[in-house]
């Protein structure tokens, strides 16, 4: 998946992204399912800059993040984004979370409640093809530069 982070630095085009990926058929009142034509606009949160909305069907209260791993959590659209980008690219969570200003027991939690999600929706069949492609990969994982040195005590005599 691509994450164009020029474009999504825009706030407004944080918000759209993230509607069109985390509710593909539109922000709906995760109670009665109504939709979003049927809220009210009830509030901003303060840390996270998100819409409140207040369903008027059965008065129930919902933002963005409401049914995804993100809720209750108080990610920016902008955090939450650069989050997913980091996490599918292999950031180390210290890291992300210290660029993100999250902390990092926020950042391991998220990360795990997204592996666990992308392994349950792994195929478990196996693919029909009889043949696998690959690209080239450079590995040296194990190689080292140059020999190590010995220390003092551990050469051994070669003649007495």
């Amino acid at each position: 998946m691509d994450f164009p982070v020029v474009e999504l630095m825009d706030r407004e085009a944080c918000t759209t992204w993230l509607t069109r990926h985390f509710h593909p058929d539109g922000l709906k009142c995760p109670h009665c399912q109504a939709g979003l034509e049927q809220a009210i606009r009830f509030r901003k949160t303060k840390r996270s800059d998100l819409i409140v909305y207040r369903c008027k069907v059965c008065r129930g209260v919902y933002n963005l993040y409401s049914g995804t791993e993100f809720e209750g959590r108080r990610f920016t659209p902008e955090q939450t984004i650069l989050f997913l980008r980091e996490v599918v690219q292999g950031k180390p969570t210290a890291k992300l979370s210290r660029e993100l200003s999250i902390s990092r027991t926020t950042g391991l939690t998220v990360r795990h409640l997204l592996q666990a999600n992308a392994k349950a929706e792994q195929a478990t069949e196996p693919l029909s093809d009889l043949e696998v492609e690959t690209d080239e990969m450079f590995q040296n994982a194990g190689e080292k530069r140059r020999m190590a040195r010995r220390s003092a005590g551990s050469t051994s005599k070669k003649s007495q």
